[in-house]
């Protein structure tokens, strides 16, 4: 222990000791974190693919959620709710995975077309053991996608299915002349296909879609890809890749698939904090939050070396990494009746959805196309309902900040962060990416997931000929916070006026666990 032997010497000492933390304090704080733009690498389009989602049948996600049927009192369009389809459409949502997930490797589609009287039932083996009436099928979510102007994403059944059923269902749906399948669409009132590009061959194919080896799932896809009717040469197929780290999976998919059969790999994470122990939705501690921003993070990393893995057999860049199921995964409070994996959603979720479609950004030369699971009452959703209510969460607002992205040409950004420090570990509490769209606006979308420090910042644009810049801010009083059907505008994205322009240079403080985004217009 530091000892002193007069009064005012204890005196002077703690004047000292004051003025010093004080300065300490301040350069903390004062730190400037300068971001250079860099214009003269040759830009890559980030996929507007990337700002895609995802609808299972799985709890309220589709029975109850994004379809309440055409009987139903609620504005609907051939039983999907007509609000649901407003705020989709004005996220610009570029494509939609369906029907699973799990639930696809057990799902027969000819069960859900035809009249609706003559449609089996099924029991939803993988996600409470419900009936479902099949009353949602092919021609309602492709009908959805079309109306939305969205990409469809058909996830194959190859876990309980056959080569022939999946061959006749992209016959059905993509096929235009005379055929037993074509045919058998236009009986059921349909008389264009609908040309799918995007299929996924099975899902999860390591674990619920079939507990598969990657040597043997290797050969079950060869075996399927050759059979998918491809006239036009349109087809995407994608392959059932890794979880999270499991790079032995990637290695012998990018091996042993002939690239000529293959144009997309699959990569599953979600940011969870322990399987067996998710914490809570909304109640969590400032170090439940910190793990989760670990996990969050950890996509960059398995971005990284899943594609230095494809780049090692296909350094061409011919075949794209597909992260089609992402997103917060917690477990929701035991009393709520709201529907299997239903969870609240808070401003950590928008963090999560800020720093992943950073990340996504940053790596558009491989990623070409993302779903966050799920779209609705699911897991990480943009959108929740209760019977005629309907909620946007925060996770919503980000892909609407967000959207300017979608097909604009990346802008590298380079910048050392600040360290987010909890404990013992730290994290880079910044997450930057930027973009130039067809119409020359420059986009840059920033992240701080520190939850006490403001952080300082400087953007270089001198490259840039910007004239003008305006920004919007999602931000809230507590990191806990999110909207409820009682309060739906608790977190909404607001004007973010406290921004300097001057002389090429964007100079602004990003407050604790807040997403900024910047339009500058030439």
């Amino acid at each position: 222990m530091f000892r002193t032997n007069s009064l005012s010497q204890k005196i002077k000492f703690i004047l000292f000791f004051l003025v010093g933390f004080s300065f300490i304090n301040q350069k903390i704080h004062a730190q400037i974190v300068y971001v250079k733009i860099d214009t003269t690498i040759n830009p890559i389009t980030i996929n507007k693919n990337i700002y895609g989602h995802f609808a299972e049948h799985l709890g309220r996600c589709i029975y109850d959620g994004i379809y309440v049927g055409k009987d139903s009192e609620l504005p609907n369009l051939d039983g999907i709710r007509k609000d649901i389809i407003k705020a989709l459409k004005e996220l610009n949502i570029p494509n939609l995975r369906w029907p699973g997930g799990c639930f696809a490797d057990t799902y027969h589609w000819k069960d859900g077309i035809g009249p609706l009287k003559d449609r089996p039932t099924i029991v939803n083996a993988w996600w409470g053991g419900t009936t479902e009436d099949n009353s949602f099928g092919t021609h309602n979510f492709l009908n959805l996608c079309e109306e939305l102007g969205a990409e469809p994403y058909l996830s194959g059944n190859i876990g309980s299915g056959t080569v022939k059923e999946l061959t006749d269902w992209v016959q059905y749906c993509n096929f235009e002349g005379e055929s037993p399948m074509s045919n058998l669409r236009r009986q059921n009132n349909r008389d264009q296909p609908w040309k799918v590009k995007f299929w996924g061959i099975g899902n999860e194919a390591w674990g619920c879609g079939g507990n598969m080896r990657a040597e043997y799932y290797v050969d079950i896809y060869r075996k399927y890809a050759t059979f998918m009717p491809n006239n036009s040469g349109s087809l995407f197929k994608i392959a059932s890749g890794a979880s999270s780290d499991n790079y032995d999976w990637t290695e012998v998919l990018m091996k042993n698939i002939p690239h000529e059969m293959l144009q997309g790999v699959a990569l599953h994470h979600y940011s969870v904090i322990n399987w067996s122990d998710k914490g809570s939705d909304i109640n969590f501690s400032s170090e439940e939050y910190f793990k989760t921003m670990q996990q969050s993070w950890l996509m960059e990393e398995l971005i990284q070396k899943h594609t230095a893995i494809m780049d090692k057999y296909d350094p061409s860049k011919k075949v794209d990494l597909i992260v089609d199921e992402w997103g917060g995964w917690y477990d929701a409070d035991p009393i709520l009746e709201q529907g299997i994996l239903f969870q609240q959603n808070t401003m950590r979720d928008a963090l999560i959805a800020g720093m992943n479609l950073n990340i996504f950004n940053n790596h558009a030369d491989r990623v070409k196309m993302a779903n966050l699971a799920q779209v609705v009452n699911v897991l990480q959703a943009v959108i929740l309902t209760k019977e005629e209510k309907l909620v946007l969460t925060p996770t919503y607002h980000v892909l609407k900040m967000y959207k300017v992205h979608q097909d604009a040409k990346l802008l590298a950004t380079d910048f050392d962060s600040p360290k987010y420090i909890y404990h013992n570990e730290s994290l880079p509490a910044l997450s930057i990416s930027a973009s130039k769209s067809s119409d020359n606006e420059i986009n840059i979308s920033v992240v701080n997931i520190d939850l006490e420090m403001n952080q300082t910042i400087q953007i270089d644009i001198r490259k840039l000929n910007i004239k003008t810049i305006s920004g919007s801010i999602l931000s809230s009083n507590n990191i806990n916070d999110y909207n409820n059907f009682d309060n739906p505008d608790n977190i909404k994205i607001k004007p973010y006026e406290k921004v300097r322009y001057k002389d090429g240079f964007i100079d602004f403080v990003i407050p604790p666990f807040a997403v900024i985004i910047f339009n500058g217009t030439e």
